[in-house]
């Protein structure tokens, strides 16, 4: 035991000299070590501060209270919820009858002597530096105790009267307001002043400003009725404070009465999931992580750690082996001096050890001081505050031990070379004769060809990912394995090589145990590149195909429905200020009611309308029934997809595009036409002779008319729409002329002039422009119209059809960029040790009269010898995993496909279009641009002349 505590504390001393000596060496391999552990211990921290306690999580939630109580809208019927209050619905099943909607009286439900805070929360567009600005407003009390913890006050104070207001710090921020400042809402001119801001803590982008209750939302209410203006739909929960908390038993209690309640006791002793009557519901027992989900994110997580620990094992090892390389004299001396060969491995490996130790504490230790100091830019970037800053000390320990366990093993395979060197070898230098093994290929095969069949099964058979993930990982594993092979073979190919390249390939070649490791980290480097830009390349051609544009090539479109659309004339004079603008159409929406109503609004007054589609014409896949039973179930398959394909009342006419509005009707004129690409004369002439324009045959009559239903009374409208029968309403009848055959217009299915609206007795409203383009928009452009438009303060509806986009092509090419990186850093530690291995070759070549420049010519292709047996290996090995994982997609889609042609749900007997796609031009900056780089960067850094040698004592 003594013996074997010195042996391993002297050969730990020696391992921290010669780390201490050759510090770029060291530092580079601790690096390596270091960033991923740096990573993984931020990411460790980062994860366990923002985990709420529960109870910071009840603080944010119900600040100091015992629960919130909230209406769930379903009429005060009986509900089920889950703990935290998150999730609920009607514990009756009402699947085939109409669903209860409605409010319930939340206050009859509070216990007696409970002490109570009401909060309400609503929407206003309030005026800011650049204009309007939509903000969350809630009344709640903030300085009462019971809200504490809900809405931090970072400065000033909160509001004490009421036509005082604090505000987020982001609405701020955005507004370009500050404290003092004044603010008010559209249509609303009272002032308020701002006097002080605060944060929600697990929203931190929320614009939001809080008031007294009764100060803003009631009077802001009644002013936008009487305007006919937007709602602020304002929604109450309240604050309840009670002796004794409550159970979880008093809140399904609370529950029965149509009540949803946060609770803290419930929030500190959540119930067993046998507890919730929710969970015990159909259809609602998924949304906890099963154990297979977990034990799944388990395996992926631990199938990444080992890739890359592997991935730091092959790039570490050659770096080890240049250290015993170079230090071959000193452990030749070792065992001069009575050293066994176990000494030896001692040695070697401690330069592991303590390098794996270095690595564990320097990168925890940097994880820890750069997380507390970045803790505001990452709380910033979540959009939320970390609770308290946790550290986990036996997590960081077992990533303290990946650090240590990764050195060891990258020094393992050099420990055991180095102590296979006979003693006089290491003292005179000789590198004597090696041997490749025989039964690593052969295990690499193997591997290969399990790995193979298992990724061909996953692709073939099986629906699963992690099949073909792990089959080709596998695979991958037995490639690096059958690397000192495969590097044999690329020694046949130097016979057509001049003379530096073919003595850079025969060096390598026969040293393959510093080669085939740099190889091997190139390799798996450039393979994991490969497979996600070919998968990444394939779904973008798959996207392409799928991709339907939603206007003609170069068009923009621009809606505003809000306040009814008293701001598309500023949208229209954007437009045409800051777009290219070839052809403007102008167009407006069927409104019913008083001014300034909405399409969805339900308020008095406001009403909608619908096209009416003749009983002839309707599908019967698509006819409303009693209860929304869906009208398909009744019939067979069979009779399904023969409606689909044969009757023509089923066939999609709707063209795809934008949602313009209801029905797809729009008040415009002929400039639409013209915009939309409609070139028939017939067509025009047919619109200035005020009938409606129709390209969809189902709106349109027998007698040749379009029917516009006006609906005034919104409720009984929603109940006959739920008894399945048609809702109350005049209907005007209007011509109609049908345009023939099938043009694509992007969502409209039928157009008149507003002289046709205004002679059949219908409302319109401003909608918005249509505007083709000389050319798309320039960034410049794009970002001055947004900037405008925002300025307005309504929700602008958008879109700029500049055809299909590649979203991808940044991450291919960081992916190329990191792949590239890797290359060059495993071919420059397998040049470094070359050169170890080479000086005697220099120092003969340097006798025989070669020039100085051969030494920096042999290093570059030396490099770039490496660097392209890695790349070419790497990307036949990455190609096959993106090929099963696309044929595995394929299968997947393909089964749907059938399925739905099958059950008659689909007409459509074209199969999916799944491609693989080989991303040919991030392979050829692979395959010629790193291994050159490497060759021309290795170059550059080694120096010409070598320095004296020692002359070798005899």
């Amino acid at each position: 035991m003594k013996t074997w505590f010195h042996s391993w504390r002297a050969a730990i001393r020696i391992a921290r000299r010669d780390a201490w000596r050759s510090k770029g060496r060291s530092a580079l391999v601790l690096a390596m070590i270091a960033l991923p552990i740096l990573g993984v211990s931020a990411l460790d921290l980062t994860y366990r501060s923002s985990e709420l306690s529960p109870a910071e999580r009840a603080d944010r939630m119900i600040g100091a209270a015992d629960a919130r109580f909230k209406d769930p809208g379903f009429a005060g019927v009986p509900v089920f919820q889950d703990p935290v209050g998150e999730m609920n619905t009607p514990a009756k099943d009402y699947r085939d009858t109409t669903w209860p909607s409605g409010p319930a009286d939340v206050t009859k439900t509070f216990p007696a002597g409970a002490t109570v805070l009401k909060d309400t929360l609503g929407t206003a567009k309030l005026t800011t530096v650049h204009g309007l600005l939509s903000t969350e407003v809630r009344e709640l009390k903030a300085s009462d105790p019971a809200a504490r913890g809900i809405m931090p006050l970072l400065e000033g104070r909160y509001p004490e009267k009421n036509d005082e207001v604090m505000a987020t710090s982001h609405f701020l921020e955005a507004s370009g307001l500050t404290i003092g400042s004044t603010v008010s809402a559209r249509n609303f001119d009272r002032p308020y002043r701002i006097v002080g801001s605060y944060e929600l803590p697990d929203a931190l982008e929320t614009d939001q400003v809080n008031l007294l209750p009764g100060a803003f939302l009631d009077a802001y209410a009644k002013v936008a009725e009487k305007a006919g203006l937007t709602s602020p739909g304002a929604s109450t929960t309240y604050l309840v404070s009670a002796s004794g908390g409550f159970t979880w038993n008093m809140v399904k209690e609370l529950n029965a009465k149509g009540v949803v309640v946060t609770s803290r006791a419930v929030l500190f002793d959540p119930p067993d999931r046998s507890e919730v009557p929710l969970f015990q519901k159909e259809g609602w027992g998924g949304f906890e992580a099963s154990a297979g989900a977990t034990a799944a994110d388990l395996a992926a997580v631990g199938t990444v750690v080992g890739l890359a620990m592997l991935e730091i094992c092959l790039l570490a090892g050659p770096a080890f082996a240049v250290g015993a390389r170079r230090s071959r004299r000193q452990l030749g001396l070792v065992g001069a001096n009575g050293g066994a060969r176990s000494h030896i491995r001692a040695i070697v490996l401690s330069g592991g050890l303590v390098i794996g130790v270095a690595a564990a504490v320097i990168g925890n230790v940097l994880a820890l001081i750069l997380t507390k100091a970045l803790q505001p830019v990452l709380e910033e970037t979540m959009g939320q505050r970390f609770g308290a800053f946790d550290i986990r000390p036996l997590e960081i320990l077992a990533i303290a031990a990946v650090a240590v366990l990764t050195g060891v093993l990258a020094a393992i395979v050099p420990a055991v070379t180095a102590s296979r060197q006979t003693v006089l070898a290491s003292l005179t230098g000789r590198r004597g004769v090696r041997r490749s093994s025989r039964v690593l290929p052969l295990v690499g095969l193997g591997a290969l060809l399990i790995g193979g069949a298992i990724a061909l099964f996953g692709s073939l058979y099986s629906q699963q990912f992690i099949v073909v993930a792990g089959g080709s990982a596998i695979a991958e594993l037995g490639v690096v394995a059958m690397t000192p092979a495969l590097v044999g073979l690329f020694g046949r190919t130097g016979r057509w090589l001049p003379l530096s390249p073919r003595l850079a390939l025969r060096d390598a070649v026969r040293n393959r145990g510093r080669t085939a490791p740099a190889v091997a980290a190139v390799l798996a480097a450039v393979a994991g590149t490969v497979a996600v830009s070919t998968f990444m390349a394939s779904r973008e051609a798959q996207n392409r195909a799928d991709y339907e544009a939603q206007l003609p090539h170069g068009t923009v479109a621009a809606f505003v429905q809000e306040e009814g659309g008293r701001d598309v004339p500023a949208v229209r004079e954007a437009l045409q200020r800051y777009v290219p603008v070839d052809v403007r159409a102008d167009v407006e929406r069927v409104a019913v009611g008083k001014p300034g109503c909405q399409p969805w609004d339900s308020l008095p007054g406001c009403g909608r309308y619908e096209v009416v589609v003749p009983k002839a014409n309707e599908c019967p896949l698509y006819v409303s029934l009693p209860g929304g039973a869906d009208p398909s179930e009744k019939y067979t398959p069979d009779q399904r997809r023969k409606l689909l394909t044969d009757d023509w009342r089923c066939k999609s006419s709707s063209s795809g595009g934008m949602y313009v509005s209801d029905g797809g009707l729009l008040v415009g004129d002929a400039k639409l036409l013209k915009v939309l690409g409609v070139d028939d004369p017939a067509t025009v002439k047919a619109l200035a002779d005020g009938k409606i324009v129709s390209f969809n045959r189902t709106q349109v009559d027998k007698n040749g008319t379009i029917g516009i239903k006006q609906i005034t009374d919104i409720a009984a409208a929603d109940k006959a729409s739920e008894q399945g029968r048609p809702a109350p309403g005049k209907v005007s009848s209007l011509p109609a002329y049908q345009v023939p055959g099938d043009p694509k217009t992007y969502g409209v299915q039928a157009l008149m002039t507003p002289a046709t609206a205004k002679a059949a007795g219908l409302g319109t409203a401003p909608l918005g422009a249509y505007a083709s383009t000389d050319r798309l928009p320039d960034t410049e452009a794009r970002q001055k119209l947004e900037g405008e438009l925002t300025k307005l303060g309504s929700n602008v509806e958008m879109h700029i059809e500049e055809g299909f986009v590649n979203e991808n092509s940044m991450i291919l090419l960081a992916l190329a960029i990191f792949a590239g990186l890797v290359t060059i850093g495993a071919a420059g530690i397998a040049t470094g040790l070359a050169q170890a291995d080479a000086e005697a070759d220099l120092k003969t070549l340097a006798a025989v009269g070669a020039p100085p420049r051969v030494r920096r010519t042999l290093s570059g292709f030396q490099c770039g010898v490496v660097a392209a047996m890695g790349v070419i290996l790497g990307s036949a090995a990455g190609v096959l995993p993106a090929m099963g994982l696309r044929l595995t997609e394929a299968r997947e889609q393909l089964a749907f496909h059938e399925k739905s042609i099958a059950e008659g749900w689909t007409a459509d007997l074209t199969p999916p279009y799944v491609p693989i796609v080989i991303p040919w031009e991030t392979l050829a900056g692979l395959l010629v641009a790193v291994p050159l780089g490497a060759a021309l960067l290795a170059a550059l850094v080694t120096r010409s002349r070598g320095a004296l040698a020692r002359r070798e004592a005899t």
